[in-house]
């Protein structure tokens, strides 16, 4: 039984007690009063009636007359005159009872009062005996009144204070509340923080629980921060912080091979050109600086930060990936004026441009860019750029195409794959199911038209349907967990949320069998929107993981107490996972951290069952990719 119920009962119980003892206490201190009452009124109007007798004629009638005279006013039980041997006279006696005082109640009170008796006389010697019992009728109703409005008057009371009780319950209730969800969210290892309430005792207990959740997060941003700085030294430069050429590599690789938005954007090559000279005239602390204000210019060319990737191939050679972008000329304006900014007399710049798309190789990619870059040095401009297109088929020409064909493509719904992600027993966690729009008579994948629903802000459009036709699928399929992928648009959209919500509250069995796997972002307001998120479904018992996951782990002790069921690893810190002991140091690390927050951590990109391998003896709990297929 619950503490609520328990208080509750306690103080109903209180005014039960209340209200029977002061039920109990009125009933005999008025029946013993009523009774003393009716005592004395017997002796009384025995002793009276005695009296007038005793100056009459002593014949019967004469006495019989008076003794029906006093009996007829009514309220007298009985009266009965007896000679002196005992033997009745006269009598009157009426029933026992007039009213309509219930049985109960007067079996309950059960008056027990003694006759008035009294002696006539005639004149110096003995009648007879008088006898006199007064009716208790009146006495019944009198004592019954006073209970029922006794009975009133402590109901009133009895409502007031149960509205009074109401009211400080309802305080205790609230905070109480928080602090057991708080306890519940420790026990699901979501260590949240309450506002300490200002009852006493649960104000120590909420201190106690919110320095467990504070010692917590610092614990996980601990680990976040060496495994940060653990990951920066296997695969960054420590001079520039830029991912060093491996790292570089298997990111883009990723990227390439992959079947979502990421997959189209853009690359840009930058060569500091004769480092080695530079070195010589300007000393190596210069030159080291300008080459940190070249990574952090690269760094800052996207509009979203969080999603470029810039790498040092060699000693003067970088290169910057930006996922997305798709838009050659204002990027190409942006890396000459970024470039122009940090550009001294002795030093030049020459950079390359080009656009990848899915399934480029990337090999040809590296290839287009160095014949570019070998074009840009051969101007003597400081900081000169050439753009290199690379001929692709173009689904459609001009802006307007493109959104009828996506609008269109939506309204009709999209297409979704699935793809399993297995645990080390081949046992389903849940089918990842990645959209597809029908686009010119073709099934495109999301890296082909993303760009475009960013740029026309379709994304929370298309989510939407992608939503209802998972739910269609969870209708047909009763034991199927769908994942689906939500863009950070749409995250963001407080509109989408409302009616997202709204849909599957209409399906919570349904909802209980989704996944969404959302975006891995840094930005604080895409953190404070994700969290509000997950915070509007989270009593659908959804379930919530971030994909994609690299640098992005560095944030998780920032949400940790969002709820989130499952983290997918991204595929540059797997591809390879077997032959390189720094990733499997690094991936082991991330493991252990989520496991101690009951994360679930899935590798993405998986290819060849030797990554399989290695990944599940790290202690991965589940895997997806191409090399992950139902057995």
């Amino acid at each position: 039984m619950s503490l609520i119920k328990q208080l509750w009962l306690a103080i109903i119980a209180l005014l039960l007690l209340s209200f029977i003892g002061s039920l109990a206490i009125s009933i005999t201190t008025s029946r013993f009063y009523i009774e003393q009452e009716i005592r004395i009124k017997n002796e009384d109007n025995a002793n009276v009636l005695a009296l007038s007798m005793s100056q009459l004629d002593k014949d019967i009638v004469t006495q019989e007359l008076l003794i029906a005279a006093q009996f007829d006013t009514g309220y007298y039980r009985e009266i009965v005159l007896r000679d002196t041997g005992g033997e009745v006279l006269v009598e009157r006696r009426a029933s026992d009872y007039r009213g309509d005082v219930p049985d109960w109640f007067r079996g309950l009170v059960d008056f027990d009062i003694p006759p008035g008796t009294a002696t006539v006389q005639d004149g110096w010697q003995q009648f007879g005996t008088l006898t006199l019992q007064s009716h208790y009728s009146f006495a019944y109703a009198s004592l019954w009144r006073s209970v029922i409005e006794l009975a009133g008057w402590f109901l009133v009371a009895a409502l007031a204070s149960l509205a009074v009780a109401a009211v400080l319950v309802s305080s205790i209730k609230r905070p109480l509340a928080r602090v057991v969800a708080q306890a519940r969210d420790i026990s699901r290892r979501r260590f949240t923080t309450i506002q300490e309430p200002s009852t006493r005792e649960l104000r120590d207990v909420t201190q106690a629980m919110n320095a467990l959740s504070d010692s917590v997060r610092q614990m996980l941003t601990q680990e976040s921060q060496k495994l940060d700085e653990l990951r920066r030294d296997l695969q960054h430069d420590r001079l520039t912080g830029a991912l060093d050429r491996d790292a570089f590599l298997a990111r883009l690789s990723a990227l390439l091979e992959g079947d979502d938005a990421r997959a189209t954007g853009a690359l840009a090559m930058v060569r500091v050109q004769a480092l080695a000279t530079l070195n010589d005239r300007l000393g190596h602390d210069a030159v080291d600086k300008l080459l940190v204000e070249l990574v952090n210019r690269l760094e800052s060319l996207d509009g979203d930060a969080q999603t470029a990737l810039v790498g040092r191939l060699n000693g003067s050679d970088f290169i910057l990936a930006l996922p997305r972008q798709t838009d050659l000329d204002a990027l190409h304006a942006h890396l000459r004026q970024a470039l122009a900014g940090i550009a001294m007399k002795e030093v030049r710049l020459p950079a390359a441009l080009t656009a990848y798309s899915p399934q480029d190789e990337r090999s040809a990619l590296l290839a287009t860019l160095d014949t570019a870059l070998a074009e840009a040095e051969a101007a003597h401009a400081t900081a000169n750029v050439v753009i290199r297109e690379r001929e692709r088929p173009a689904l459609f020409t001009t802006h307007a195409a493109w959104r009828s064909a996506l609008e269109l493509a939506i309204l009709q719904g999209p297409d979704l794959g699935r793809y399993p992600v297995l645990n080390a027993y081949q046992r389903v966690l849940h089918f990842e199911s990645p959209a597809r729009l029908e686009l010119d008579t073709q099934w495109q994948s999301a890296g082909v038209f993303i760009p475009w629903l960013a740029r026309f802000g379709l994304e929370p459009a298309l989510d939407m349907a992608v939503v209802k036709r998972a739910l269609e699928q969870l209708r047909a399929e009763p034991e199927v967990r769908l994942g689906v992928n939500l863009s950070l648009a749409a995250i963001m959209d407080a509109q989408f949320t409302t009616e997202l919500r709204a849909l599957l509250e209409k399906s919570p069995a349904l909802a209980a069998r989704l996944c969404f796997d959302l975006p891995a972002s840094q930005d604080p307001r895409a953190i404070a929107s994700l969290r509000g998120f997950c915070s509007a479904l989270r009593h659908l018992e959804c379930a919530f993981g971030l994909e994609h996951v690299g640098a992005e782990f560095t944030r998780l002790a920032d949400l940790q107490d969002v709820g989130l069921a499952y983290l997918k690893v991204d595929a540059s810190l797997v591809r390879g996972i077997h032959a390189s002991l720094e990733q499997q140091t690094l991936l082991r690390g991330m493991t252990t951290l989520c496991h101690s927050l009951g994360i679930l951590v899935i590798a993405e990109g998986v290819v060849d069952q030797q990554e399989l391998t290695q990944l599940y003896r790290i202690g991965v709990d589940g895997a997806t990719g191409p090399g992950v297929r139902l057995s």
